[in-house]
């Protein structure tokens, strides 16, 4: 499967299977975007020290849950 130009939202991007996928993602392939949606500021904030927006300017962070169905549609 080759992910380069795509557009993934991952959402619980920010728990242990979602940052690793992100990772994998990331520095395997060359999407156009890839969002994180998840409920944790602080795990966002630590995510993103971790994935610098000067380094991945096509990683976007939103605070939302997924059972906020205006907030998902919004994100999507």
């Amino acid at each position: 499967m080759n992910l380069d130009g795509t557009n993934i939202m991952i959402t619980g991007g920010t728990g242990s299977c979602g940052k690793r996928f992100v990772d994998r993602v990331l520095n395997t392939y060359r999407p156009d975007r890839v969002v994180v949606f998840s409920r944790d500021e602080q795990k966002q904030f630590q995510m993103r020290q971790e994935f610098p927006v000067a380094q991945y300017p096509n990683l976007r962070m939103f605070v939302g849950d997924v059972r906020d169905r205006d907030r998902l549609h919004r994100v999507m």
